[in-house]
């Protein structure tokens, strides 16, 4: 730069870098664009890290206005010594220059990286999760660990300190404000960043330092790449059975297949056939990410449609829940009687229809936070010897005492799989886990079982 010119000036505004002052005819930093409306080169917030080191590596004097996060003055309390893979894990995050994905089995401990990575950085940091439920918990590891103030964003609550926890859906409204507050940001569950809107939030943001934690980084719209420019790459990954026995409790797991009923079967195979032919009349490919949108768009257009979605809702209904499924359930609730179970099922009318046979608790989305404890506890307790849910547990929520998963229906995937065995995982003495999947022959469930099966990251 000439003697005399002005500082070069690195701002954040609105999610977004303005960079004044460049010096004409020096190269800029890579993620750079003019901005014609505001006279200045713009980059995205995410781009921070990279810009400020393109900066110094040119030895441009200029003067940092974007970086509003601070030194965090919170230490630790009491310092618990990490497990070796949980030591190997922050040493790969560190490694890749303090950004990237540490993917680690439910139960296995991945909130303690994410403290040590925070006591390590000491910056303002920012913990994102997708539940209420998690965002709790969250708060609670925190205040216990540090001490200090802790942050809420999310559920009525908007209190910003330099150790916060927010919902994905906050950090969405909020990132164009808050963007330049923090200097780490952990993003919990981080499979779910990849979603449009999450992701431009995470574009808001100019933290340097990133982590993110998950068990099942795969998505189904194959968008996990994403994660990469979000957060980091994959620096470390540890998967189910490389755990089993030393850090999280033994399992096995057992498939049974059980048969439609004659009448079931007829029922099922007309359903099938109605809303097979529709999809297949306006040549949809239920197997590519955007062909179940395409499906709801078309179905409500026409009575023809209609039918189709009920047809379709129909043949799913029969495949999760025959007679045959809950007669095996009631098998296993009698075997287990001295366990503790959890019986997942992929909607609520399934959950429900569970519980009023068996006379079990169940816990939906719409179940409300303290009588969703105070079934937890329950559980916890022994006053519930199972309890019947529809996804709620899926992700993140601790059940230590449960010992015995029955899937009753579900989505197939990998990740909804590794989550419903991880609710039972956590080690807790002697315990030995066990996981039955309940799956109807012939139908679509048979086929996606199959091909998790294949492609699962837990065997």
């Amino acid at each position: 730069m000439l003697p005399g010119s002005s500082v070069v000036s690195l701002r954040f505004m609105a999610g977004t870098l303005e960079l004044r002052g460049w010096p004409a005819g020096q190269s800029l930093p890579a993620s750079c664009e003019w901005d014609v409306r505001s006279a200045c080169h713009r980059a995205p917030a995410v781009a921070y890290a990279d810009v400020v080191r393109e900066i110094v590596s040119t030895k441009t004097p200029y003067e940092d206005e974007a970086r509003r996060y601070t030194e965090l003055e919170s230490v630790p309390r009491a310092e618990r010594t990490p497990r070796p893979y949980q030591a190997e894990a922050l040493e790969a995050w560190r490694r890749s220059r303090a950004r990237g994905v540490v993917v680690l089995p439910t139960g296995a401990g991945k909130s303690h990286v994410a403290v040590l990575a925070i006591a390590e950085k000491k910056r303002s940091t920012l913990v994102v999760a997708p539940t209420l439920d998690l965002v709790r918990q969250w708060y609670d590891l925190l205040t216990t660990t540090f001490g200090g103030p802790v942050g809420v964003l999310g559920g009525g609550e908007h209190d910003v300190q330099s150790l916060t926890v927010s919902t994905y859906d906050s950090l969405h409204l909020h990132a164009e404000h808050l963007g330049a507050r923090f200097g780490l940001i952990v993003f919990d569950e981080c499979h779910h960043l990849p979603s449009t809107a999450y992701a431009l939030a995470a574009r808001a943001c100019i933290a340097p330092f990133r982590l993110g934690l998950t068990a099942t980084p795969e998505r189904a719209d194959a968008r996990e790449i994403e994660l990469d420019r979000l957060i980091g790459p994959i620096v470390y990954r540890k998967d189910i059975v490389e755990l089993s026995g030393d850090y999280l409790a033994e399992y096995e797991t057992e498939r049974v297949s059980v048969t439609l009923a004659p009448e079931e079967r007829v029922l099922h195979d007309a359903e099938r056939a109605i809303y097979r032919a529709f999809v297949t009349r306006h040549g949809i490919r239920m197997t590519e990410p955007s062909g179940w949108g395409e499906f709801v768009m078309l179905s409500s257009r026409s009575e023809e449609g209609r039918r189709a979605m009920a047809a379709y809702r129909k043949q799913r209904e029969i495949a999760f829940a025959p007679a045959a499924k809950l007669d095996y359930l009631e098998h296993l609730l009698h075997v287990h009687r001295n366990d503790r179970a959890i019986l997942f099922t992929q909607d609520n009318a399934t959950a429900y229809a569970i519980a009023r046979r068996f006379l079990v608790p169940v816990l939906t989305h719409k179940t409300k936070v303290r009588e969703r404890s105070a079934l937890l506890a329950g559980l916890a307790a022994g006053t519930y010897r199972a309890i019947a849910t529809s996804k709620v547990l899926n992700e993140g929520v601790d059940v230590p005492d449960a010992n015995v998963a029955v899937i009753l229906s579900g989505s197939g995937t990998v990740r909804e799989h590794v989550q419903r065995l991880g609710r039972i995982l956590r080690k807790k003495g002697d315990k030995r886990a066990v996981l039955y999947e309940l799956v109807t022959e012939a139908t679509t469930e048979t086929y996606t079982s199959d091909r998790r099966r294949e492609h699962s990251a837990y065997r």
